[in-house]
């Protein structure tokens, strides 16, 4: 009988041995998606950022008495400048906006030692938004000449703010700043301070790795990871917020529940109102919002990992958004986000990305049709939002020298274990450990890309603070990821 059980025994270990095996053999490699024309935009300016850097040390040694009459001039020149701007019509290669730039980037380094007059020139990066943006209406924003300019003016006068903030927390902004108050007919209500309307569009960039991935893992490297359609009950004035979600795909949340995930930072975006469609029929955001709405209430839409913006039973965050939009004849994201680096296609490939012409949060800032009503930050999360993008984009770096994706091999058997499960929770209408659509491999690899960006993290914060103490300033974001090199190879 005893002899019979160690056999019994032996068999189930046998058996649970084979079954591990089994579990442990690779999925089969995803084919390597073709390349295109297209090439990821680059600022090249390492030696201008230490120039920048230059001044911004010799302005601090200064002082504020002695930079009061070169901060007005520099104040002056940027008014000059946007009058032009706002006055005609330009083509985006014009040197105009070249001296535009300039003159922004010059600035920033100055008031960064001297911040006082910070929210001047934060409202004339209000009007330049504003004006480029109506310039770029009679722009072909598929082009490239298009798509540089209004990217280095909106991107990068905004970082030029940003730093300044990072520099100067007793006189930095204030965490809401209303931009516009564009008109809207649809129904209303009131978060962060600001009025909000039945359609408006929500862009934010959460705090995980991931998120500063999908943020920065785009031609045009952004600030966003996430929208969200906002639906306002116009008896009740009840905030609903449609959204997709990785774990569950499109849900509805209360306002509070919206905020309660991590948000680094929130833009408020709206519809013109001076389209032709908004003219016919006011009411079309509260309609598409609606849409977005029923359509969240009465069907299962599983979460798009594949990013096929040109099929609509699942859906991304940004789909959410531009599918709403579509069913009232809007076509938003006009130029479509492209992601051309070998070793960023490689990275979100593994992830189940299979379209690389897509709609990228951050890019529905730069749509002619839209108008940023407001947008919120403050020091804190500004300052994690740099440090997230920082070991991001080192680590893409590495993608494109070929570093892969690893995960824990060993873990692969409880990975497929724990998918199986979440699948059985998903046909109840549960939310299992890895996400619905999401294999075992592609969650592993998630966790080792969340797990070395945390490492490399954690010694850059301690880089970080060692350079604030030895020079008496926040490294600017250039330093920041010079600083993310080191601790990346100190990782390796």
């Amino acid at each position: 009988m005893k002899y019979r059980f160690t056999r019994w025994f032996a068999g189930i270990i046998a058996l649970l041995c084979i079954c591990y095996l089994l579990l442990l053999i690779p999925d089969t490699a995803l084919p390597l998606v073709p390349g295109t024309d297209k090439q990821p935009f680059a600022w090249d300016s390492n030696e201008y950022w230490s120039l920048l850097e230059n001044r911004f040390q010799k302005a601090r040694a200064v002082g504020c008495d002695g930079l009061a009459d070169q901060i007005s001039s520099d104040l002056t020149r940027i008014d000059s400048l946007l009058i032009i701007v706002e006055s005609d019509t330009f083509s985006p290669d014009v040197p105009l906006f070249t001296e535009m730039e300039t003159a922004f980037f010059e600035l920033s380094v100055v008031l960064a030692a001297c911040p006082l007059r910070l929210p001047e020139y934060a409202n004339y990066y209000s009007r330049l938004r504003k004006s480029v943006k109506n310039q770029s209406a009679g722009w072909d924003m598929n082009a490239g000449p298009a798509r540089d300019r209004i990217y280095r003016l909106l991107y990068g006068c905004r970082t030029a703010i940003e730093e300044i903030i990072l520099q100067s927390l007793e006189h930095a902004i204030p965490g809401v700043i209303i931009e516009t108050e564009e008109p809207s007919a649809t129904p209303s209500a009131e978060i962060l301070g600001v009025t909000v309307h039945s359609g408006d569009i929500l862009i934010s960039r959460g705090g995980a790795p991931t998120s500063a991935l999908i943020a920065r893992g785009n031609d045009y490297p952004g600030n966003f990871s996430h929208a969200a359609l906002l639906y306002i009950d116009k008896n009740t004035g009840a905030i609903s917020m449609i959204e997709s979600h990785i774990e569950m795909g499109v849900a509805v949340a209360a306002i509070d529940d919206y905020f309660r995930d991590t948000k680094l930072r929130v833009m408020i975006l709206r519809l013109r109102s001076d389209l032709p469609a908004m003219r016919s029929d006011p009411m079309l955001p509260h309609k598409a919002a609606e849409h977005a709405l029923q359509r969240a209430f009465t069907e299962h839409i599983p979460y798009d990992f594949t990013m096929d913006t040109g099929e609509s039973s699942r859906l991304f965050c940004s789909e959410v958004v531009s599918d709403a939009y579509r069913h009232v004849g809007i076509r938003l994201w006009s130029a479509l986000s492209h992601i051309s680096s070998p070793g960023v296609k490689s990275w979100l490939a593994a992830f189940g990305v299979k379209h690389f012409t897509t709609q990228e949060p951050s890019d529905l800032e730069y749509d002619s049709q839209i108008r940023v009503v407001a947008e919120w930050r403050d020091h804190e999360t500004l300052y994690k939002d740099h440090l997230d993008n920082a070991v991001v984009d080192v680590m893409l770096e590495g993608a494109d020298r070929g570093d892969q994706l690893d995960y824990d091999w060993y873990m692969l058997p409880t990975a497929r274990i724990a998918r199986l499960y979440s699948m059985v929770l998903n046909l109840f209408g549960g939310i299992g450990p890895i996400p619905e659509g999401m294999n075992a491999t592609a969650a592993l690899q998630n966790e080792w890309f969340s797990q070395k960006h945390r490492k490399i993290k954690k010694q850059l914060i301690t880089s970080a603070l060692r350079f604030k103490e030895q020079n008496g300033y926040t490294p600017p974001y250039w330093a920041l990821v010079d600083l993310a090199r080191e601790a990346a190879a100190e990782y390796r």
